[in-house]
């Protein structure tokens, strides 16, 4: 059996981490699988987990009202799901549903800030991480946003 530590080393968000960072963040973490069709979450509530997905695809989306739920961007394997368990209200700002089958590490919120709180080396390289995965899904928006809004013709 493989044990979760070994999945967090071979997970490329946390390449180059330092072992001893690795073995305490596997204590906040298992590994799950998430069904196609199966919601992870809603937009708006308690964030309070993240994902490390080593297989398959989730979606991400948000609330219309008159149109239901939006897909606005896809997760895919080796990356991460999940940064606003990190940074208060603590809510999603967004939903997710498994697009097909996901297998994934799923890590602890609570317990992930602790460990960054007792270890300010730590917390300052994951967070550094995870603000990268922030601006890259901006800027993925940024441009859906200008593809579909387009700018107008020229007269």
């Amino acid at each position: 059996m493989i044990r979760t530590i070994d999945l967090l080393t071979d997970h490329p968000f946390l390449a180059g981490l330092p072992q001893p960072w690795l073995e305490r963040l596997s204590f906040q973490s298992h590994p799950v699988v998430r069904n196609g069709g199966q919601r992870l979450f809603h937009e708006g509530s308690r964030a309070d987990r993240f994902w490390l997905l080593r297989s398959g695809r989730i979606s991400l989306d948000f609330h219309v009202a008159g149109r239901g739920d939006i897909a606005i961007d896809t997760v895919e394997a080796g990356s991460v799901l999940g940064w606003s368990w990190l940074y208060p209200p603590y809510r999603w700002r967004f939903g997710a549903v498994a697009v097909e089958q996901t297998l994934a590490i799923e890590c602890d919120g609570p317990g992930v800030r602790r460990l960054l709180a007792d270890d300010p080396a730590f917390g300052h390289e994951l967070t550094g991480r995870f603000m990268g995965v922030v601006v890259g899904r901006l800027q993925a928006t940024r441009v859906r946003l200008s593809e579909l809004y387009g700018y107008p013709a020229s007269a």
